[in-house]
């Protein structure tokens, strides 16, 4: 139950992150909340690309969508949000999400207890304005939520700086999905690679095309595997040139052609995914996937996948990295480059091989 004299919440509005590797790594924290406020009714409002993410969760009652270019859109679409919210009888609002906006809302809505970090200036808005040190920012993200909520009472002890496995769950009907949509693609019946080649944040995240490719096509051809190719519409070109590139080998190319849950049924189903630091990479990870990440400019300290089956491919060879740039400020992203296809598939074959029990930040 609810700690440090806090009164159990009977309804709590969790204000959701906007990218999907930050939504897997706040599932720790949706845990945790559950854990503290047993009993009580947990909503989620999220961005819709985002909203699978907590579908499947199994403390969440439903799952509310956040359309800020919609009808949610401007000072007049936060205010009629707000009021629909006031009508809701939320006794706690709940705030991964770090932004000004998050906090205004809630408070507009009138909700009683406002929970999250004292940032954005937004400290006067909230009721428990958790401070963020420095420090709170250094750690794995899956620890920076967890960390709010031990701030809040909410929680008994700190949690490990490195981090906190995620466990994603898809629901049933998109498992259900996954597997029609296989099978109509003839893939059914053999193993599954999965390529994800693009990266939201950026082309200093993104390993070359070619490479995926190479790496790709060297794997399904030991494991008698068909390939996935995951993307965005915005991704489709990078997806493409893998596509093009892997010829007549069994393949489907799904960029733009999913939502985000179905994705995450896809996920669940493959034996190895191939990968840049995204959001894909998070949620395969907590889904238990074998999981190969090329890491370039973003820190793996902070924002690593954490997942039995894990590894990482990267290179310590420029004196800036990691840089947390979405573009390289030298012109070549040599932290990617470094990184060979054969390495890559080495790694991969390192992991598969592994016993089940052993398989654990390889």
């Amino acid at each position: 139950m609810a700690k440090r004299g806090l009164t159990p919440p009977e309804r709590v509005l969790v204000r959701a992150v906007n990218w999907v590797g930050d939504a897997v790594m706040t599932l720790p924290a949706m845990d945790q909340l559950a854990r503290a406020c047993p009993g009580a009714a947990i909503d989620v409002l999220a961005k819709p690309w985002v909203a699978a993410v907590y579908r499947g969760h199994p403390a969440v009652r439903q799952v509310l969508t956040l359309e800020s270019e919609g009808r949610h859109k401007g000072l007049m679409g936060r205010l009629r949000l707000a009021r629909w919210l006031a009508g809701r009888g939320y006794d706690w609002a709940v705030l991964w999400q770090n932004a000004f906006d998050a906090a205004l809302i809630a408070w507009l809505a009138g909700i009683p207890r406002r929970i999250g970090y004292a940032r954005d200036g937004r400290r006067p808005l909230l009721t428990t304005a958790v401070p963020c040190p420095p420090a709170a920012r250094a750690i794995h993200e899956t620890s920076y939520y967890l960390r709010m909520l031990a701030g809040a009472g909410l929680m008994d002890h700190l949690p490990p700086d490195e981090g906190v496995r995620p466990e994603l769950r898809p629901r049933p009907e998109d498992l259900a999905w996954a597997d029609g949509f296989i099978a109509g693609r003839g893939l059914g019946g053999r193993p599954l690679i999965g390529v994800a080649p693009g990266a939201a944040f950026g082309p200093a995240k993104c390993w070359p095309a070619a490479n995926f490719a190479a790496a790709a096509a060297a794997l399904a051809g030991e494991l008698g595997a068909g390939v996935l190719l995951f993307g965005s519409q915005g991704e489709a070109g990078a997806t493409g040139r893998v596509a093009a590139l892997l010829g007549q080998r069994p393949h489907a190319d799904l960029a733009g052609a999913t939502d985000l849950g179905q994705a995450l049924a896809l996920l669940a189903r493959l034996r190895l995914l191939l990968t840049n630091d995204s959001g894909l990479m998070h949620a395969a990870a907590a889904l238990g996937v074998a999981t190969v990440a090329v890491f370039g400019s973003t820190n793996p300290a902070t924002t690593a996948p954490l997942g039995p089956r894990v590894a990482l491919a990267r290179k310590d060879v420029c004196p800036q990295a990691p840089c947390k740039k979405p573009v390289c400020p030298l012109g070549d992203p040599r932290c990617l480059s470094a990184v060979e296809p054969a390495e890559v598939v080495a790694t991969a074959r390192r992991l598969l091989a592994k016993p089940a029990a052993e398989q654990d930040h390889a």
